[in-house]
Formats: C-alpha cells, sequence, structure tokens
C-alpha cells in the first residue's frame, strides 16, 4: 500500500477507513488522494486492482473512469468554443446533418410512435447542459430502454463507427423537447464525435492534442497501450450472492476487458481509462491551480463552465432513477454537478463551499474539487454492478466508501 502523509497526522485515516470496505467484501481495492493548499496530503491504496491475478492497487492504477470522461470531453469542447470554431447556440445541425428531422416521445415512458416534432435543433449548449433531450435508456422503463440498447449497442465499447453510431441515434426519438429540462445521457457522447468532425480527427487525438497532452496526463487513453495494461485495474462485480467476483465483460456489456483492435468508437460520455495523478492534473487546472495547461480555457468560459446553467424548474424537475438529483443542494454547469446550497448538498455528487464541482461515475470514481480552500478529492475504484443488483443491495459498498472517504478527507 502506497501512502503519502499529512504531517500533522500519525496515521493514514483514509486508508483505515477503506480497508474496512475491503475487508467487508464490498469493495475488491480503490485509490484515494487527498490535495489541500499546493500539494498532496495524503495518498490511499488499499485491495486488489485485480481478483484474479492478486495485484495490489497502487498509486499508478489505470481504473476505467466512465462519467469522468464526461468533464474532459466538454473541456475540450469548450477549448473549440474559444477558438470561435462554434457558438453555443449553433444548431448541431450544421456538423450533423443526421440529426435534422429528431422526434419528441409525448411520453418518455410511452410508444415510440406517438411523438411530436421537435421544436427547434439541438444546440450545442443543449448538449454540454445536458438538456438535448437524449437520454441514457437505463433510465427509462418504457420502450425507449429496449429500443436504445437494440439501436445504438454498448456504451463504451461498441463495434459501431462514429458516423455510423450517430445515423443510429437520428432513428430515435428524443424523451424531452430540445432544451426544455435535464436528462442525462448520451448528449455527452454526441458532443464528443461532433467536435472530432470539427477538428479533424478522432476523438481520442482531439482529447489528447487539446486537454490531455497540455496537461501531462500521459496515462489517460481509450485504448491502454499493451505496455501498461499490466497496471489496469481487472474489471470486477459481484455474483449472485453478492460476493466479489472477476468479470470479463461490464453490466450490460457496455466495457470489455479488452478493447479490440481497430474499434473506431471512442466514448466522450465514458470511456477514458485514467490514474489519480492524471486527473488531479485536470481538477487543478479547473481551479486555475495546474502546474501546466492552467489556461486551456478562457477565465469566463471555465466559470461558465463550473456554474450551475439550469434553471430553477430544470432543477426541480431533474431525475435520474425516479430520483431528484438537482432539487436542492446542487446544481449542473457544463459536465459538472455545482455546489449551490452546501448544507443540502449530497457528497455523492460532491459537497464543500459555494461553486464546488465534481460528478461520480458509474463503475465507482468520484472526484470533486472546492475552490474554497483549493481541494481536490478523487476516488477511484472499479464496482461494476447490474442494475437488478443493485435493486437487492448488492454492490453500494463502493458508495459508502466514498461517503467515508469524503467525511475524512474533509474533517
Amino acid at each position: 500500500m502506497t501512502t503519502v502523509k499529512n504531517p500533522t497526522s500519525r496515521k493514514n485515516s483514509i486508508e483505515d477507513a477503506l480497508l474496512r470496505e475491503v475487508e467487508a467484501g464490498e469493495l475488491a481495492g480503490a485509490a484515494a488522494l487527498v490535495w489541500r493548499n499546493g500539494s498532496i496530503r495524503q495518498i490511499a491504496t488499499v485491495g486488489r486492482r485485480d481478483l484474479v491475478s492478486g495485484a495490489p492497487v497502487e498509486r499508478d492504477t489505470i481504473f476505467r473512469i466512465a462519467s469522468l470522461t464526461k468533464p474532459v470531453t466538454t473541456v475540450a469542447a469548450l477549448t473549440l468554443l474559444d477558438e470561435g470554431r462554434f457558438a453555443l447556440d449553433d444548431p448541431i445541425t450544421k456538423y450533423a446533418p443526421e440529426l435534422e428531422r429528431m422526434r419528441v416521445l409525448r411520453d418518455p415512458d410511452g410508444p415510440l410512435d406517438e411523438t411530436d416534432e421537435a421544436n427547434r435543433p439541438i444546440t450545442f449548449r443543449d448538449l454540454l447542459t445536458h438538456r438535448s433531450g437524449l437520454t441514457y435508456g437505463d433510465f427509462h422503463r418504457g420502450p425507449i430502454k429496449r429500443a436504445q440498447a437494440e439501436t445504438l449497442g454498448a456504451q463504451i465499447d461498441n463495434a459501431l463507427t462514429p458516423d455510423a453510431w450517430i445515423a443510429h441515434v437520428a432513428t430515435l426519438p428524443l424523451v424531452d423537447q430540445p432544451g426544455r429540462g435535464f436528462h442525462y445521457g448520451i448528449s455527452t457522447d454526441v458532443l464528443g464525435f461532433l467536435i472530432a468532425r470539427l477538428d479533424g480527427a478522432p476523438l481520442g487525438v482531439v482529447l489528447d492534442r487539446r486537454v490531455l497532452a497540455p496537461l501531462g496526463m500521459c496515462d489517460t487513453c481509450f485504448t491502454v497501450p499493451q505496455q501498461k495494461r499490466h497496471r489496469c485495474a481487472g474489471l470486477c462485480g459481484f455474483d449472485s450472492e453478492g460476493r466479489l467476483t472477476a468479470l470479463t465483460e461490464a453490466p450490460g456489456r457496455h466495457a470489455l476487458k479488452q478493447r479490440p483492435e481497430g474499434m473506431t468508437f471512442e466514448a466522450g460520455g465514458g470511456g477514458l481509462w485514467s490514474t489519480l495523478d492524471d486527473y488531479l492534473a485536470f481538477a487543478r487546472m479547473l481551479i486555475g491551480d495546474g502546474a501546466r495547461g492552467a489556461d486551456l480555457l478562457r477565465p469566463e468560459t471555465c466559470a461558465m463552465m463550473t456554474s450551475n446553467q439550469l434553471t430553477p424548474e430544470q432543477r426541480a424537475s431533474a431525475r435520474m432513477f425516479g430520483r431528484s438529483v438537482f432539487a436542492a443542494g446542487h446544481g449542473y454547469g457544463m459536465g459538472v454537478a455545482v455546489v449551490m446550497e452546501p448544507e443540502k448538498a449530497d457528497p455523492l455528487q460532491c459537497r464543500g463551499g459555494v461553486g464546488t464541482i465534481g460528478w461520480p461515475g458509474a463503475y465507482g470514481s468520484w472526484w470533486q474539487t472546492d475552490p474554497n480552500d483549493g481541494s481536490v478529492l478523487i476516488f477511484l475504484a472499479h464496482n461494476m454492478v447490474e442494475l437488478h443488483q443493485m435493486a437487492r443491495g448488492i454492490g453500494l459498498g463502493v458508495w459508502s466508501a466514498i461517503a467515508t472517504f469524503h467525511s475524512v478527507a474533509t474533517a
């Protein structure tokens, strides 16, 4: 285990807290980091990164970061905005004519043939704030759930080409009129493929030259090079009895243990692998404290990204799995949740002073940055759970571990 201790601490209390989850069989392993006042105060690495080999989690272990990918894609898009390559209210049909004639479900969970015309085209602003009417099918009980799965396929390791995937998106109805409400989903994936078209290169190349290379994020990528794969965390989930088990694919076959050669689909909404130190460089940039790449975005653009963009009505109506997400405590900026009422903020999104930003990932990753004390907290794990398992209380230990990490790190 690796520890960088706070000089004022006699032990690594974060490591102790996370070890309890590992020893209870709730978590295979995790890596966590606290950065504050210009330096790393604690790093804790506990448990196993691979259940088959028994290899331990280490500081440089490479994890799938799922939706922690979204802010990275968002920053890349905003660099293009700063260059004047698009305007926020430009219709995306300028670059994706396939999406010209979208239909909208009258009821998000209703029949797929009961639709109306979209009132207006989707804009870049809609994609950046998840107000496009695009969604994740798993958030719904109606026909759109199955239709999206069958039409679009895997969310991360997908055999479709980017152009074919966008063409398939065009055949599905939206769940809301563009701009009307917050619906978390594939908006950032569409955004990623649009900026790839704008920049004339695959998304991975765009992210690398616009964000990853300037920040020195050398281990962040869609496909881990062969020479680094021994550092990757193995896919980890639970069997029917709730016991930890190694997986060959993530739930829903959305991600595979090894990405096939020649796959061109790169998921801007959830496909990156990364490490503690790489994501720290990214998070520091967003509070203007990056040793490298601090000027990736204009200050006013960074401020816009990290400020709430939702109306009071949109905050009140936003739901994920039927649960209110922004009615109290948070708003949503561009790719990140934003703390607005600290005393009501759920730490599993992010919690700190006003303006704290962060977001969790489906596979057990989580981060936040608090500009009030200049702190960054990062938690990475592989915890891949089926929805029916979550309904039975299986696989929830990672969220308890994140809440504990947050509590100890901010005490």
